[in-house]
């Protein structure tokens, strides 16, 4: 069974430089009900890539007992809509070639899809049968929940899932990102047709609908193939449950005692969200600490010259309601108070004295300078366009974000990394049988 998943696309793909040809070509198509997309026309192959998310539609919608609901829902959607079981609906996309996928993160739900452009008009109605229409009949309820249970228990034997899961689970604890999307054993089951039925009235709505679309048609026929998927969805979704601003609260290190020859770690820090002015600073430092594998500090310094570890790496995660900056290290249970040692040290150093004048050249010419390699699909320039919308960047970000990385200092660097890089405030959670932590 075909299941796309709907991820949080963007964040790498929007620090790299899109081809200026599809920069250029980017429109605001608006159809005859009012529903926006932004769109870049590709003629070179009869293919129509759309992609689409509503913002607060996630997880963090989800009831107390009843956490998961949001994934189950979206999982649904192509399991049978109107006169369509759920066997007559993949039977159509099977014949059709056309291709669906939904999906739900934290804070936004939504799908993407893919048609041979002769076959438009039955993928786009068929998306919006799936939406307005949904059966959400027992037998595929059920089958839904048994896969979802069975991933449940599989994640126990995960330690890189389990390490994730426990640090938002204690780092916001209380709050809405430290419950688990996925849901729990129980939380699962007690999920009925009744809660699938009021989540799809309720989190759907046009008024926080995002679209983008990258393919070979005419913009004002895109307009009217808007409407026939999304036309039916209500104007507004429902008020999602008030969730607050928040920051992690945890510190200090949290081990989680399994037996498995390596163990895996999953540490964090407050961040940047994507609207703070310190954005690229942040994603520059990073680079050099972290994130630009090979040539990065932790991989040179933890991997590679004390060969401590056999993964690191950092990365930001700007969120709606908080920046963090999060990293893993993968490491043999016997060495990792070593690599957990050189992890604060690279950060105090780069706290203390910021980058120097060749790093920050360095950093700033990858980021501005390189081929994004991976936005080698129509479908993965959709979801760039979807993360400009959903980060509010304007439809001639790619026109301007080069410079924004240009202007940044080696001044603009201190003054970003000693306000964020304060080991005090690292939060760690191993899973493992780890040795040489201070105090153990």
């Amino acid at each position: 069974m075909r299941r796309l998943v709907l991820i949080a696309l963007g964040l790498i793909a929007l620090a790299l430089p899109m081809p200026t040809t599809a920069a250029s070509k980017i429109q605001r198509v608006v159809s005859p009900g009012g529903i926006e997309a932004w769109y870049v026309r590709e003629t070179s192959i009869p293919m129509l890539n759309l992609e689409w998310t509503i913002r607060e539609a996630g997880s963090i919608r989800d009831p107390l007992a009843k956490e998961g609901l949001a994934e189950f829902h979206m999982a649904l959607l192509d399991d049978g809509a109107g006169e369509l079981d759920a066997l007559a609906f993949k039977h159509r996309l099977e014949e059709t070639g056309i291709e669906l996928g939904f999906g739900a993160g934290r804070e936004r739900a939504g799908g993407t899809m893919r048609t041979l452009t002769a076959r438009r008009d039955e993928a786009f109605s068929l998306l919006g049968l799936a939406l307005a229409r949904p059966r959400f009949d027992a037998g595929p309820v059920e089958e839904t929940r048994a896969r979802i249970l069975a991933a449940i228990r599989r994640e126990g034997e995960d330690v890189r899932g389990t390490a994730s899961r426990a640090w938002f689970a204690k780092a916001f604890e209380g709050h809405a990102y430290g419950r688990n999307a996925r849901g729990t054993l129980e939380s699962i089951q007690a999920i009925g047709r009744e809660d699938l039925l009021k989540r799809h009235g309720d989190a759907l709505g046009r008024d926080r609908l995002i679209i983008g679309a990258v393919g070979d048609v005419e913009p004002a026929e895109l307009g009217r193939l808007l409407d026939v998927a999304f036309g039916q969805l209500p104007a507004k979704a429902a008020p999602a449950p008030a969730v607050e601003n928040t920051s992690p609260k945890a510190t200090g290190v949290q081990v989680i005692r399994k037996s498995v020859p390596q163990a895996w770690a999953v540490f964090g820090l407050p961040g940047v969200k994507r609207d703070d002015p310190d954005y690229y600073a942040a994603y520059l430092a990073n680079y050099v600490l972290g994130g630009g594998g090979f040539v990065s500090r932790l991989y040179r310094e933890v991997r590679e010259e004390r060969g401590l570890a056999y993964s690191v790496a950092s990365y930001l995660s700007p969120l709606e309601r908080v920046g963090l900056h999060l990293g893993a290290v993968g490491t043999a249970n016997a060495r990792f108070g070593e690599s957990l040692a050189l992890i604060r040290a690279n950060l105090e150093r780069l706290r203390d004295q910021g980058l120097s004048a060749d790093e920050l050249a360095d950093a700033k010419t990858y980021i501005t300078g390189s081929f994004p390699l991976g936005l080698d699909s129509n479908a993965k320039i959709a979801g760039v366009l979807i993360a400009m919308q959903a980060d509010r960047l304007g439809i001639d970000y790619l026109d301007r974000r080069n410079g924004y990385f240009e202007a940044v200092t080696l001044d603009n660097i201190r003054r970003v990394v000693a306000r964020l890089y304060d080991p005090a405030k690292l939060f760690v959670v191993v899973v493992g049988e780890p040795t040489g932590l201070p105090g153990g």
